[in-house]
């Protein structure tokens, strides 16, 4: 039905069985990953599950990859991105080696940035192999009601996923891993989303995220590129700021 197809829309349902937990008194999301929450925490003591800030869920022991230990407070006033990522999958391995660059240009430009790698390895050996190849930091393999936590507080569905936050631990983009293919120069960095995108190969994924304008331009007339970006920015900040304002995702 048409009722059914816009629940499966507002709630950017992409696979089944899908359970989001929602505030009935304000119809927020208070939870996209019900079903992880459901088996993380089967008697309901976290009940009502809603959204803890990043600096409690990341709370405890992290690691680098010589061995050596730090508190999770060594992130604070920095801007973090959290990476989803295991070596059994292809993309995880090929994004991994482009971010290790643009990690290390971010930080050679002076910029307060730790990345935070949440394994989805198979097994602690395969964690330890492919933490081996990154110069930044990680929830410890063992730890896996942490690793699960971050997930659910983020609702992630698929990998590589890289979260970028503010130092404050607010979202700033959950398309790190489509700023950083796109921004190999780290230029944009820390990459707030832009009302108006050029389409491409690495952004087109976006374009499942929810509802979409597509104005098609001659690619051979750059002043008509133009033209058509300040045709429709002013609207596209205008939705923006809307949904800022309700706090909600555009």
């Amino acid at each position: 039905s048409v009722l059914q197809l816009k629940l499966w829309n507002k709630y950017r349902v992409s696979n089944i069985p899908s359970l989001i937990f929602i505030d009935a008194s304000t119809g927020k999301v208070v939870c996209r990953n019900g079903l992880l929450v459901i088996r993380d925490d089967p008697e309901g003591l976290e009940f009502p599950w809603g959204p803890k800030p990043f600096s409690e869920v990341v709370a405890g022991p992290l690691l680098r990859n010589n061995g050596q230990t730090l508190d999770s407070t060594a992130l604070e006033g920095s801007h973090v991105g959290v990476y989803f990522s295991a070596h059994w999958c292809p993309p995880c391995r090929s994004l991994t080696r482009v971010l290790v660059e643009s990690y290390r240009k971010i930080k050679e430009a002076g910029q307060k940035f730790e990345i935070l790698f949440v394994s989805a390895d198979r097994s602690e050996d395969s964690f330890k192999q492919y933490f081996s190849e990154m110069p930044w930091v990680a929830v410890p393999y063992a730890d896996e009601a942490r690793r699960s936590r971050l997930n659910r507080l983020y609702g992630i569905q698929g990998i590589p996923t890289l979260i970028v936050l503010d130092p404050k631990g607010d979202v700033i983009t959950r398309q790190g891993r489509v700023e950083v293919l796109n921004d190999i120069e780290c230029r944009e960095f820390p990459w707030h989303p832009k009302p108006v995108l050029e389409l491409t190969d690495s952004n087109a994924v976006q374009l499942n995220e929810g509802p979409c304008l597509v104005l098609f331009v001659d690619s051979e007339d750059d002043g008509e590129s133009e033209a058509a970006k300040q045709l429709i920015q002013p609207i596209a900040e205008k939705i923006i700021a809307k949904y800022k304002a309700k706090e909600e995702e555009a």
